[in-house]
């Protein structure tokens, strides 16, 4: 069973072990001040000069030195080998979001396992910020400012259909799929609403566009938690 290690009223950064884009970390720590680290981002924290208040992983990538300059209570090793250090995190936090920096760069299967893990059904929506983009599983209708000429792309981890508004190419009547149309490379017009049909289409924008995307998805979270309740 998941064990719930950070719960927040305010969105998380999560930091991971491999490159961080250029100014990425402060720029997620400015919009959701609170560090978690997922195991070798630990030591990317520190490097930067930052203490995370939490670190969750298999620790198979957390040095002696560096466990040494945290306290114990902030050190939560999750024993299981079947996911990636990322997926344990997001399973451990119960916040309105979660910006995640140092999950993309030289390894692509790295990469890989971060998107699969976005569209894994966690409640916690995450977005990945790299050097140029970001990244998000696109689950609910999202509207963006965006600027005619700038790239928005989707694409399919699975079979899914949607609809947009704003797009040069618009995706309605579309069926997307990693083994057959994709939707990458796509130009904005001006502002752009994208409205997914059901789960599995990651979205890659702009990442100016950051405290955007943050705002839409906060507010998505908010939506599914009074739907829960009025259920519960």
């Amino acid at each position: 069973m998941d064990r719930l290690i950070v719960e927040a009223p305010e969105p998380i950064t999560l930091i991971g072990g491999g490159e961080i884009a250029t100014g990425a970390l402060a720029e997620a720590l400015a919009l959701a001040p609170k560090l978690v680290a997922a195991d070798g981002g630990a030591a990317a924290a520190l490097a930067a000069g930052y203490r995370p208040q939490a670190v969750i992983g298999d620790f198979d990538s957390l040095s002696e030195d560096v466990r040494a300059q945290l306290p114990p209570e902030a050190l939560h090793p999750v024993a299981e080998q079947d996911s990636t250090d990322f997926d344990k995190a997001l399973r451990s936090i119960a916040a309105p979001a979660v910006l995640a920096v140092g999950f993309l760069g030289a390894r692509v299967d790295h990469q890989l396992a971060a998107f699969s893990t976005l569209v894994q059904g966690h409640k916690t929506p995450c977005v990945l910020i790299g050097e140029t983009e970001v990244i998000f599983h696109l689950t609910h209708e999202v509207a963006l400012p965006a600027r005619a000429g700038e790239v928005i792309s989707l694409f399919p981890m699975q079979e899914a259909t949607g609809r947009s508004e704003g797009l040069e190419w618009p995706i309605e009547g579309l069926v997307m799929s990693p083994v057959g149309r994709i939707g990458t490379s796509n130009r904005a017009l001006g502002p752009v609403r994208l409205l997914p049909d059901g789960p599995g289409l990651l979205a890659i924008v702009p990442r100016r566009l950051l405290a955007e995307v943050l705002r839409a998805l906060r507010l998505d979270f908010r939506q599914d938690l009074r739907r829960d309740l009025r259920r519960g």
